[in-house]
């Protein structure tokens, strides 16, 4: 069995009144990720979190040896947080970003909704292995392929997919081989938004524990005027 060591760590930074992020750092059941609550909607804690009890969940309640439907547990939590915004906030619903990711004998699994983001070091190369869902980068992958796409300056960041919207999200599946040294890092758009992949990389290398390097990029995000909740996790992969 894979020997990980993890670290999780979040802040409510210096501008919102409630942290709506939350996180998955189970060692045990080995869930790492991240689920952070829209802004601009109400109740988005309580949708950050639904999906964070509703995806460990139903890892948790698998047979031993199951192999997890990913994309089978997100519809379904989905479905339960649109559920859920129903009773919260039936005008508007309520909304959550979730990237998580599951280790599975010598392979890392991971599912994506929204512009949370997971990077990998591996061998001094530090990569995005998420696309964002939101409106800008969408606008970007359509224009790439030669299609006309137009959009408000003011709707950028604006997502494209979450959980708890009222039809199953289209879920990213990634799948990377463990290897010794892979390092996985999760993060939401407080941390992401304040500093470049480049630095982001910076701190994942040259940290000797995960918790090191957690509280160097949180912290940082915070610093540099913390305008969001900041929320990391953080993955060493030290034997497979």
């Amino acid at each position: 069995m894979p020997l990980l060591r993890a670290a999780a760590l979040t802040d409510i930074g210096r501008v919102r009144r409630n942290n709506e992020d939350r996180f998955f750092c189970d060692e045990g059941a080995r869930i790492f990720g991240i689920a952070d609550g829209v802004g601009g909607l109400p109740g988005g804690a309580e949708a950050a979190q639904h999906t964070v009890d509703e995806i460990s969940g139903a890892i948790h309640a698998l047979p031993p040896g199951q192999e997890p439907n990913l994309t089978a547990i997100v519809h379904h939590t989905n479905e339960s947080v649109a559920a859920l915004g129903q009773r919260i906030s039936p005008a508007m619903g309520i909304g959550t970003t979730l990237t998580v990711g599951i280790v599975r004998g010598s392979s890392f699994k991971l599912a994506h909704v929204g512009d949370s983001r997971a990077y990998l070091l591996r061998k001094g190369e530090f990569m995005r292995i998420t696309e964002d869902h939101s409106v800008e980068n969408e606008a970007r992958l359509r224009r790439a392929k030669g299609e006309v796409v137009y959009y408000h300056e003011a709707n950028r960041n604006a997502l494209t997919r979450c959980i708890g919207q009222p039809t199953p999200p289209e879920v990213d599946l990634i799948a990377r081989p463990l290897m010794v040294g892979d390092r996985y890092l999760f993060c939401t758009d407080g941390v992401t938004r304040m500093m470049p992949d480049s630095e982001l990389g910076e701190l994942v290398a040259q940290a000797d524990t995960p918790e090191e390097a957690i509280r160097a990029i949180v912290s940082l995000a915070v610093r540099r005027g913390g305008p969001d909740n900041a929320t990391g996790v953080l993955v060493f992969v030290d034997e497979v």
